[in-house]
């Protein structure tokens, strides 16, 4: 079974949906629920490409939620391309997010911890690894390439250079929800009422 981490590595970069019968198939993603209807993942968000949605609906492993307008045919068969689809077994949501770059630059929300910056991003070793700093989540913070090079291999106290939040491990949650104040750059119509049905209503 395809799961979130094993398709959404290999995902295209996401493209315009065009409209109505000018949609192509490569623009007309599923978006995929887990069996509670949660999307499997908000940020990267899990969706699928129309020939996987469609190979898991005839296996029997997915079911059909909304579809998008165009239709696909073979010469047996007619069918509209799903545009959400729900999974029958449910996945059970990793508890503890996975160590990696992507990971650290959500957890800070792509900002340089050191001066703000969201463009040339790299991660820099509060303790450098030089001076026995490992490689985890309380000792890397995402920093710009100047501030990097700048800090070099200095304690923080050292060159006057702390980042503006304390380096922490991000529970999943926390990550889903830095991922909502990220905007998708496509969000199909159907799928609206599925992504933020969690969300904290305001007063």
């Amino acid at each position: 079974m395809l799961l979130a981490s094993e398709t959404l590595d290999g995902l295209p970069a996401p493209v315009p949906l065009a409209t109505g019968a000018a949609r192509s198939p490569e623009s007309c993603p599923a978006l995929v629920l887990n069996a509670d209807f949660r999307p499997l993942s908000y940020f990267p968000l899990s969706v699928w490409s129309w020939q996987d949605a469609i190979k898991a609906v005839f296996q029997d492993r997915v079911n059909i939620v909304s579809e998008y307008d165009r239709v696909v045919r073979s010469p047996t068969c007619a069918m509209r391309l799903p545009s959400v689809i729900s999974l029958k077994t449910f996945v059970k949501p990793a508890r503890q997010p996975a160590f990696t770059r992507f990971n650290v630059f959500l957890r800070d929300r792509f900002r340089c911890q050191y001066c703000g910056a969201s463009q040339d991003l790299t991660f820099d070793h509060l303790i450098p690894r030089s001076r026995g700093g490992r490689t985890t989540w309380t000792n890397v913070v995402t920093a710009c390439s100047p501030c990097n090079l700048k800090k070099g291999g200095h304690l923080p106290s050292q060159c006057g250079m702390t980042p503006a939040r304390r380096p922490m491990q991000p529970t999943v949650q926390e990550l889903h929800n830095n991922g909502r104040l990220f905007p998708q750059n496509y969000l199909h119509e159907s799928w609206q009422d599925y992504l933020y049905w969690d969300s904290e209503l305001e007063p």
